[in-house]
Order: C-alpha cells, then structure tokens, then sequence
C-alpha cells in the first residue's frame, strides 16, 4: 500500500503541495463527540523532516516581518542541566486563535484581515511549534484538526488527540472549518500513551460548553508516568463563578485519573500533573486560586520569570477589538512542583515587540502568546 500523506489545507510548497493531493479523496470521519480518543485515522503517513519543513514554513513566509526572537530564560539559581538517563521534557501552550473567529468574529479592529488568511498563517503556527519542537504541546481554539494538525503533527511523529466544544461559535461564521477545541499531541519517540479521558466539563452539576482532554503517559527515557490535561474555560467577563466550577471539575478529575496510577512497594505514588490551557480568568479570580490551593501541589510555570518568583507575567494576550484595548493574562502552565522541576521558560514579548497594533499581526498568528517551557521529573521522589 502506498503511503498516504497529507496537507495543511492548501498552499504552494513543495511539500504541502505534494501532501494536498491525496486530502481530497480521504474522508476524515469526526466520530463521537467525546470518544476517549479521538480516531486515529490508520493510513499510513509519510514521515516529514522537521527541518525541511521549517524551511518551507520561512521561505512561504518570505513577505512577512521576521517573528521577533523570544530566549529561554533561566529561573534564578538554574543553571542549564545535562541528563542522559532524565532529560527535560519541554511542553507547549498556546490557544491558536480558530480560523473562524479571527476572520469571522473577534473584530481585531487594527489587525489587516490579509494577515489573518489561513494559507499563510498556518505557516506562521506551524513554523512556531517546529522552532522549539516540544515533546507535548496543548493547543486551544483548533478549528483545522482534521485537515491540518492532525495530519501534519502525526508525520512529525507525534500522536494527535482532539476534542471540539458541543456549541462550538465558529459554526456560526459562513464558510466555517467545523467546530473549535482542545488538541494535544506528545511525541511518540518519547511517550507511550496509558490513557486517554475526554471531558465535558461541568458546572453546579450540569454540562458546560467547555471540554478538557486529560492524558496518563509514560516516559519512554524514565519509565516515569505523567498526567497532562488541556482546557479552555469560559470566557468573558460575568462568568466568573461558571469558571470556578469548571476549574473545581476539572481538578476533582484529575484527583480521580491519577489516584490511578503507578504503585510501588510501598503504596500508590502520585503522578505528577501539568495543566495547559487558556483559563480565561487573570490571576485575581477564584479559579486561579483553586489551582493554586489544590491538593494536588500545583504551581504556576509562569511565575517563575518574575524575580520574587511569585507574580505572573503582565499579559499573555493583548488585543485591540470595537470594544477596546484588553490587555490580561490569561494563559498558564501548571505543575506538581512536589515531583516536578522547571528548568527554563520561553519569554514573555515586549511592549515593543508586540507593536502598537498589537495580537495578532503579520508576525504573532494568534491574539494569544504561546508558553513554552522544559521541566524534568525530580530525581528525590
């Protein structure tokens, strides 16, 4: 059988081209809206070099402003660390902006509607997630699973879980690419995948339109198990206590996934958890202080790159919409810091490097900033 390859839904390349060819005459089917996993098509993908394919990312990208530099920066007292037997394990965060609703609905008022065009931004994405390449990466507003992530993240090697929102708003943009969701991809060479969990999650005992995909993987390197979840809460101001439920939700699943877990000799063992997703609430709100209170030792990475290591960065969005300038920080990165070390953390762009028209922009794809960090399992636990 021949392999079957595929495409980010269009585009001149080389590449994208030659993998465009066989998209149109797959179905790629959306089954059940929460299967545990979301389908593994089974063809067989063509293996794609990630080098190659950055290339292609800058040379379709040629007309644009080159993306401003963000470094990895150290907490205080890291130093750079080297371990053969337990290396870094470095994790993505970043609600992409869906297709649907930066060109149909949001209103970025100061941004050119030709920077928000799908053949080119996609590439700007894209050409991000292959500059750091993580071994996880938890994605929000997905709305080109299918014809795109999916496709291209499985022949980078990394396996593809996606979940859409019940009421997805980017069904209600003409020309739509289907509903928005959660995705998250881990890399197959390093991660065994034990278990899968979508969720709807719930509020005052009833379903909301929110959804959080939670994954049990282990360390191929370690041996080590670790519970990675993505979400993206409720948004707007006015649904302040909506949020808290669903962050209270959330975290009494995580208790109930990872009680499960690996067993020693001396009793059960607590997995260590990451938490990715677009809360929708600044660091002010209850949900924010149910992570941080939780049971489960949870830690902002974020606030790591403040010098009293206490405070989160001043924005991870920062937009211009008919309603005004809105400038928060939205988007955070958890972490059992009982089992778990971060070790450097992607930077936090400048006022100037942003721009006065600020997210998104010929040079930022999305009006959320993407969060980037490595961590290690900790060696004393």
């Amino acid at each position: 059988m021949e392999a079957m390859v595929f495409s980010m839904g269009g585009g001149s390349s080389r590449l994208f081209g030659t993998l465009a060819q066989s998209l149109n005459s797959i179905t790629l089917a959306q089954s059940d809206l929460y299967p545990e996993e979301s389908p593994d098509h089974h063809q067989e993908l063509a293996e794609l070099d990630p080098d190659q394919l950055l290339r292609e990312c800058e040379e379709a990208l040629q007309r644009r402003p080159a993306r401003p530099r963000r470094d990895l920066v150290y907490p205080t007292g890291r130093v750079p660390r080297r371990c053969k037997n337990n290396p870094s394990v470095r994790i993505m965060q970043w609600n992409i902006l869906a297709q649907a609703l930066g060109e149909g609905k949001d209103g970025f008022i100061r941004c050119p509607m030709d920077a928000l065009n799908w053949q080119e931004r996609k590439y700007l994405i894209l050409e991000e997630i292959l500059t750091y390449s993580p071994d996880i990466v938890c994605l929000q507003e997905v709305d080109h699973f299918y014809d795109t992530f999916h496709p291209i993240m499985s022949s980078l090697g990394y396996h593809s879980s996606f979940l859409p929102k019940p009421w997805s708003p980017c069904l209600d943009v003409e020309q739509n690419n289907g509903p928005d969701g959660c995705a998250l991809f881990h890399r197959s060479s390093r991660f065994s995948l034990d278990a899968s969990s979508h969720l709807r999650l719930s509020a005052m005992m009833l379903p909301t339109n929110q959804v959080a995909i939670v994954q049990m993987l282990k360390c191929r390197v370690t041996g080590r198990q670790l519970c990675v979840a993505v979400t993206h809460l409720k948004a707007r101001s006015g649904w302040e206590r909506l949020r808290s439920a669903q962050g209270a939700d959330l975290l009494h699943n995580l208790r109930s996934i990872t009680s499960l877990g690996v067993q020693s000799n001396t009793g059960p063992v607590a997995v260590p958890i990451v938490v990715c997703g677009d809360f929708n609430a600044e660091p002010s709100e209850d949900v924010y202080w149910r992570f941080s209170s939780s049971p489960l030792g949870l830690r902002s990475a974020y606030k790591l790159l403040s010098s009293d290591g206490q405070t989160e960065p001043p924005y991870t969005t920062w937009k211009i919409r008919p309603s005004g300038e809105s400038c928060s920080t939205l988007d955070y990165i958890w972490y059992s810091h009982h089992a778990l070390s971060v070790d450097c953390l992607l930077d936090i762009p400048t006022e100037e490097q942003i721009g006065p028209d600020r997210l998104p922009s010929y040079h930022y794809p999305s009006d959320h900033l993407s969060l980037l960090c490595d961590m290690s399992f900790r060696e004393d636990v």
